[in-house]
């Protein structure tokens, strides 16, 4: 095991880094930007260092400076959390170049599953189900045209290198599909230095299915179950639950086998997420791959009771795979709901501040995950996440109840703060959501419907 790893990133999610070394007998080193003085985990880890000003490509995205604390501090490792340079390949390179261990898959894996074209052919190699659609990027508005007039709209237009849900434009007819070509390689060119786009089949009332599943550098995979992260705005998550509710035991097992078949067809090793898309007769069709640990990954621990910090830990520091997948057993229903920084009746606008009062909920089987503290001032630069509120049962109606409760319960108050709790809590209630009949167009459908 390593002695002494960096974490590079911020918020939440650096904490609970911090947090699962800790446990390890591993020492930290936190880096931070000016605007992220105050924050809980520069307090946590055993070493802080300032790396940047505000903006993120002076410090979280600042690969040299983050590589130049790395060698100084004597850290072994980085860990990259998720969002900034967890995806990125030349950075996990470099990492590797100054003789760090990137906490993550090698770099040319990572490569070749970022790009979202790529990996939809590596996919269709591994005989994972595909949404009929382009197996490569297309080279004009015309070529991607035709491929659309052949598999009939609507479609979707994707950028290759595209997330978090950035890059991606609805074509509903052929009229509309060069103006949305065109914008989607614009978007794309400025989000992401890259304009290449490709072409799938677009699913009405689809729910959007993962499997989690680990991998070592010895050849061994397995999968911890699924989680279903259809509750979306702007296809960006707000509520995920695992295991994915409402589908047969074969559908969840053969996607599941089929997630850990793809991982291991590319070499891939460390925690990862398979990303399904699932239709009302549940056949499920591959997304893409994210090969570094999800924001929603408390779920899964709460329904396996496996650390997933913890094995990637253990897995990045060479040792096979703690556990076998007979071993896994999911128990209960977990359910998490992302409190944002946010305000639903502006269109989820940001809305940050200085919290007065946060105070967030107890209770048993009741997990919050957060960087909040009272006197803590949101960032206006980052990412709206606040905290993440997760909850287990022994069923789902329980659950369900459990989260509306602790929900009920979060205190948070601040000049200008505006937070996704009331909005969430709309969503718990829902008789659709309630029945199992959850898809990516349910936000959509509350924000539009009487109660706005």
């Amino acid at each position: 095991m390593f002695k002494k790893v960096l974490i590079a990133n911020r918020g939440e999610i650096a904490l609970r880094v911090a947090r699962a070394c800790r446990e390890l007998g591993v020492r930290t080193v936190a880096v931070y930007s000016t605007a992220d003085c105050d924050s809980a985990v520069v307090r946590q880890a055993d070493e802080s260092v300032r790396i940047g000003p505000p903006p993120s490509k002076n410090s979280y995205q600042n690969a040299a400076a983050i590589i130049e604390t790395a060698l100084r501090t004597g850290a072994e490792a980085v860990h990259p959390g998720y969002g900034f340079l967890s995806e990125d390949p030349d950075f996990a390179e470099i990492c590797a170049d100054n003789g760090l261990t990137f906490i993550g898959p090698r770099p040319d894996v990572m490569a070749a599953l970022s790009d979202k074209a790529q990996a939809r052919r590596l996919m269709n190699d591994a005989l994972l189900p595909l949404l009929p659609g382009s197996l490569d990027t297309v080279s004009s508005a015309a070529e991607g045209k035709d491929i659309a007039d052949q598999i009939g709209y609507p479609v979707i237009v994707k950028a290759a290198a595209g997330g978090g849900g950035r890059g991606m434009k609805i074509v509903h007819s052929a009229d509309e599909f060069v103006p949305a070509y065109e914008e989607t390689r614009r978007t794309a060119q400025a989000f992401f230095g890259d304009d290449h786009v490709y072409v799938e089949r677009y699913l009405r009332h689809a729910r959007h299915v993962e499997v989690q599943f680990l991998c070592d550098e010895h050849g061994n995979g397995i999968h911890l179950g699924t989680r279903d992260c259809s509750i979306q705005r702007r296809h960006q998550k707000l509520i995920e639950e695992a295991p994915a509710p409402n589908l047969s035991e074969k559908t969840l097992q053969t996607m599941s086998e089929s997630a850990v078949r793809g991982a291991l067809s590319v070499g891939f090793s460390g925690a990862g997420t398979a990303e399904f898309l699932v239709d009302e007769d549940e056949n499920f069709y591959f997304m893409e791959v994210n090969s570094r640990i999800q924001v929603e990954h408390p779920v899964t621990e709460m329904v396996t009771g496996i650390d997933l910090i913890h094995e990637q830990l253990h897995i990045a520091s060479g040792t096979p795979l703690r556990h076998r997948q007979a071993d896994i057993q999911l128990r209960g229903v977990s359910i998490e709901c992302r409190v944002n920084a946010e305000d639903p009746d502006r269109g989820f606008a940001p809305a940050p501040g200085t919290l007065e009062r946060f105070t967030p909920p107890g209770g048993p089987f009741t997990r919050v995950d957060t960087h909040g503290y009272a006197g803590y001032r949101i960032a206006p630069h980052y990412d709206s996440l606040l905290a993440k509120t997760v909850v287990w049962a022994p069923d789902r109606d329980l659950a369900l109840n459990r989260m509306d409760r602790a929900l009920a319960e979060f205190d948070i108050a601040g000049p200008g703060v505006t937070t996704t709790i009331p909005f969430l809590r709309r969503v718990i209630s829902d008789d659709e959501f309630r029945a199992e009949r959850q898809s990516t167009g349910l936000v959509e459908r509350l924000l539009d419907g009487p109660g706005k």
